[in-house]
């Protein structure tokens, strides 16, 4: 008789790839810490965005920038902001069903319902990426006014 295998796929979510726990007393603990400066080279190579890009996007200075790679790790604020981002990046893969390169392509391109900007440009303010998180709920469920 046949037994029925399945071949069960561990995906790997977007929280485990960049190295930032998705909730719960752990993330708390992690951004009021500090993020590891670690975080940042695993978001740029899962976004396919160069360093400089999303220091950018995020308003980090360049001179901050140095400094955070020489002590390691990112202070409060920082940290708040590279959760942002990798939440407005989780939001995007699961609007495009697991599919990363659909979902950065789409954070690359500007989108009506942001006003003609790119996801990518909205992600320095809170505001901006609970806009670009809305967008995103709507269009995960047919809204598109």
């Amino acid at each position: 008789m046949n037994q029925f295998n399945p071949i069960i796929e561990e995906t790997t979510s977007v929280w485990d790839s960049v190295g930032i726990p998705p909730r719960g007393n752990e993330l708390y603990a992690a951004l009021n810490k500090g993020l590891s400066f670690d975080v940042f080279r695993q978001i740029s190579e899962l976004t396919q965005l160069d360093k400089k890009e999303i220091a950018n996007v995020i308003h980090l200075a360049p001179a901050t920038l140095a400094r955070r790679a020489k002590a390691g790790h990112f202070n409060r604020e920082e940290s708040d902001k590279f959760y942002r981002f990798t939440e407005v990046v989780n939001a995007a893969v699961e609007l495009f069903e697991g599919d990363l390169t659909a979902a950065n392509q789409w954070l690359k391109r500007p989108v009506k319902g942001l006003g003609g900007k790119k996801p990518i440009e909205m992600l320095g303010t809170s505001a901006e990426s609970e806009a670009v998180l809305d967008l995103i709920g709507r269009l995960e469920h047919g809204v598109f006014a």
